[in-house]
């Protein structure tokens, strides 16, 4: 707040004043009062106004000023009036207790809709953790009863199951510090089973995999960097070229962090969609031509992998492929 606001704030009040002065000096001129009694009186009228209006400027301004400096340096903002103190003037404390009562008012709508939002997650788990069950049974069904049939039925339960880990996994995204542990994890381990849980679309497809170039141990969560690299290499699959198909994955070691590398020579993405890939329901033309892309799965990943503190890029060229990236900073990398 500059002084000439305030004073532009105050117009009305110093104009009333000022044409009231003029009144009483034309009124005392006509009764032949001296200069000097108009000049005493002026002062014992204007000194005490402007004195009080100047020093109601300064513990305004400080107030304002100490509410913006604090707002400015705080990330949430809404918790202003928590650490804020309360004026001692009567139109700040106005400000302030209705401001405090906002406050509250809006604390308690975000904690009704975070209630809602943690019970329908909860809902989730727990409906995937029952429809387990089913499925376990009849995978125990097919075993008894291997026919071609059943053996497709498998593979489309195979899908069915990715799905519902998919769901699992962006249910918990948002609260994924209470669900990870961090640890050594070897990358060949965790790129071996990723390999094992897509052998059968591998086979399927005749699509070659090649792993020799993957090295050293990493300090993350196993579990979910496993999903991660089989969302990847899931999408490697659903775009691959059905022609000298290749999936390559291998590490490779820089000063600051650890790379690894998942690399296809599939139909690659187009320019004009390289830079959303990673929005949130985004599909792009291939999503649009093969009609099987969500636009979920990469954009869960970006979200994991900064949940975790990983890097996630990826750089591709139409027809002749994708390189997606899992960058892991080298402070938290153990290299073999």
């Amino acid at each position: 707040m500059s002084l000439i606001q305030y004073l532009k704030d105050r117009h009305l009040f110093l104009l009333i004043n000022f044409v009231l002065f003029i009144i009483i000096c034309v009124i005392m001129n006509l009764a032949n009062v001296g200069m000097g009694i108009i000049l005493l009186i002026f002062c014992i009228w204007f000194i005490p106004l402007f004195s009080l209006i100047s020093m109601e400027f300064i513990k305004f301004k400080k107030f304002y000023d100490e509410l913006n400096s604090t707002a400015e340096g705080l990330d949430k903002k809404y918790l202003l009036f928590e650490i804020v103190k309360e004026p001692d003037f009567i139109e700040g404390r106005l400000i302030y207790d209705l401001l405090k009562q906002i406050n509250k008012a809006m604390h308690e709508h975000v904690k009704k809709y975070r209630d809602m939002q943690n019970e329908y997650r909860e809902y989730i788990e727990t409906w995937i953790h029952e429809i387990k069950t089913p499925i376990a049974s009849t995978r125990l069904i097919i075993e008894n009863n291997q026919t071609e049939v059943t053996k497709n039925i498998d593979y489309e339960i195979k899908k069915i199951e990715d799905y519902i880990e998919q769901v699992l996994y962006y249910s918990r995204s948002n609260n994924v510090s209470k669900d990870y542990i961090i640890k050594e994890v070897s990358l060949v381990e965790v790129v071996k089973n990723a390999i094992k849980k897509n052998s059968r679309d591998f086979i399927n497809k005749r699509i070659s995999v090649d792993i020799e170039a993957v090295y050293g141990s990493v300090y993350s969560d196993a579990k979910w960097l496993e999903f991660i690299l089989n969302q990847i290499i899931g999408n490697s699959i659903k775009y691959c070229k059905r022609n000298e198909d290749k999936v390559k994955i291998y590490s490779a070691r820089n000063r600051d962090n650890i790379i690894l590398t998942i690399e296809d020579n599939g139909i690659g993405i187009t320019s004009k969609d390289i830079n959303r890939v990673f929005e949130k329901g985004f599909t792009g033309e291939n999503g649009r031509r093969f009609g099987k892309s969500t636009g979920i799965g990469l954009y869960l990943c970006r979200k994991l992998c900064k949940q975790l503190g990983l890097g996630l890029t990826l750089t591709s060229q139409t027809g002749e492929g994708t390189k997606v990236n899992i960058i892991f900073p080298l402070g938290n990398i153990k290299y073999r």
